[in-house]
């Protein structure tokens, strides 16, 4: 896999039938390792190690229902009180950020009503702060660290 635009992490990695996998620390699994699986990984530890949020605030891939389709969000991050303070989508590194992307993760704020978003293909990262009142977003240069 290749290098990211993050700090280094330790990751515990198996191989199960010429395939290697990741262990997902939320899920408490192994997971499958795809480029897309390794920026996800990367992003949980940039939010357990870096900005401090606590493991238990921490959700990933779960489905959603949205305009009566499935789908599936790559990171969320809840506040004590149950809202989702963030939202993550995660692309593989060779997938460039698009307005395609910003367009995939507004739909998803919709239903969930994330106070921050955060979309990264690992390399090229973009931190947002809703403002549900104008139906857009500010960009910020970095994302709040847990309180």
């Amino acid at each position: 896999m290749i290098k990211l635009n993050f700090p280094v992490y330790s990751f515990r990695f198996k191989n199960s039938e010429n395939k290697v996998a990741i262990f997902d620390e939320i899920r408490k699994k192994f997971i499958l390792l795809t480029p897309e699986e390794w920026v996800r990984q990367h992003t949980v530890q940039f939010l357990l190690q870096d900005k401090k949020f606590p493991k238990s605030y921490i959700n990933v891939e779960k489905l959603i229902k949205i305009n009566d389709l499935s789908k599936r969000y790559d990171v969320v991050v809840f506040q004590p009180n149950g809202e989702i303070f963030l939202l993550i989508e995660c692309k593989a590194p060779e997938v460039p950020i698009s307005q395609n992307t910003f367009d995939q993760i507004a739909r998803y704020n919709l239903v969930l009503k994330a106070k921050y978003l955060m979309v990264t293909n690992g390399l090229n990262h973009y931190f947002c702060q809703m403002d549900f009142e104008n139906e857009k977003y500010l960009f910020l240069n970095e994302l709040p660290a847990h309180e």
